[in-house]
């Protein structure tokens, strides 16, 4: 059913328009003779059509134009305004405001009835095309949900790759992938960049799939040249990660490839030093190693709880930035939820917590 709003004081003209207007099938008819009413009904009700007479008190048909035009989502509906031939002034001054058509008095019946159905089809087009628009949005939406999970999964499973040929890692992804969003969370990241953060974290080593065996296997300490060779996974890794046209890709790369620099430019591969380092990866560089810490390893017992925290707080300056441990220690009671939910028995899940 189609609304057509007429707006006309003379009472005549109203139940002259109301009776053209049953000829048009699927239209109801609101008729106002107050045009201040007729303004106070479109607050609240969306007419398909207006038909405006100029000549009104109170609220003349220009002044209507332009307060039924300020109402949000009215912009594009259909306005005719009926005028005399000989108001020409009147009629760009409305073609300035937004009316669409004109009909002359006195109304000829044919040409009011062709101008209507024309008006109306033009509505429904109108609507078709709304309704299109917000059917595309939807399905970008979905596809682009869809392309998200599907780089999530990918990032999972490349962390899983990683995971496979180091024995050390086992819960160590979920873990420091978690404490990292604790640590984003507190330095009031946005919660886009916190689930960015979430996601990214495991691929941090994902440069070791290339560290040879002996090296990434062996029980005791390395040699210096075996250092040399296990500290190329970072770059390694932001080859493998870089240039990508993911923001997510992008974000694990630059983890890769930093999270071993030390804020007092001791760390590696460029001795970066303070915040030259990216932020994420200083972010990361505190959850990795507290994680490493309190895990058990083949060739190391797990710290304790207490011996890992006075390690980080007396590396905060040097190996770590202050701002991201002081982050990680506000979020202490989630720390420890963590760190008790996910033991190396669960299956790998990265989850924000």
């Amino acid at each position: 059913m189609s609304h057509v709003l007429i707006v006309d004081d003379n009472v005549t003209n109203l139940a002259l328009f109301r009776h053209l207007l049953k000829k048009v099938e699927g239209v109801e008819s609101i008729c106002f003779e107050d045009s201040e009413k007729a303004v106070e009904w479109c607050q609240t009700n969306e007419p398909d059509l207006v038909l405006l007479d100029y000549q009104m008190p109170i609220i003349n048909g220009l002044q209507f134009i332009e307060l039924f035009r300020a109402i949000p989502g009215y912009k594009d509906i259909p306005l005719v305004m009926i005028t005399a031939d000989t108001e020409d002034d009147i009629r760009y001054r409305a073609l300035e405001l937004g009316a669409h058509d004109f009909l002359n008095k006195p109304i000829n019946k044919i040409e009011f009835l062709a101008r209507i159905r024309n008006l109306l089809a033009l509505r429904y087009s109108q609507m078709e095309l709304v309704d299109r628009a917000t059917w595309l949005a939807i399905e970008i939406k979905r596809a682009m949900a869809d392309l998200i999970a599907r780089e999530k999964e990918m990032v999972l499973r490349l962390s899983k790759a990683a995971e496979h040929r180091d024995p050390e890692t086992g819960q160590h992804l979920l873990r420091m992938a978690n404490y990292s969003r604790l640590i984003a969370r507190e330095l009031k990241l946005t919660e886009a960049e916190q689930e960015l953060v979430l996601q990214a974290a495991p691929m941090h080593d994902i440069g070791k799939v290339a560290t040879p065996d002996a090296i990434l296997l062996k029980q005791g300490k390395l040699t210096d040249d075996e250092f040399s060779i296990m500290k190329l996974h970072a770059e390694t890794g932001y080859s493998i990660l870089r240039d990508s046209d993911s923001l997510l890709i992008r974000t694990a790369a630059t983890m890769a490839l930093r999270h071993h620099e030390k804020f007092d430019g001791g760390g590696y591969p460029d001795g970066l030093k303070g915040e030259e380092i990216p932020l994420y990866a200083r972010i990361v560089a505190v959850a990795d190693v507290f994680d490493a810490l309190t895990s058990a390893r083949p060739y190391k017992k797990a710290w304790s709880l207490e011996d890992a925290t006075q390690f980080l707080k007396a590396q905060s300056g040097s190996h770590f930035d202050p701002q991201c441990v002081d982050a990680f220690f506000l979020a202490w009671d989630d720390v420890l939820k963590i760190h008790a939910m996910y033991q190396d028995d669960h299956s790998l899940d990265i989850k924000q917590h």
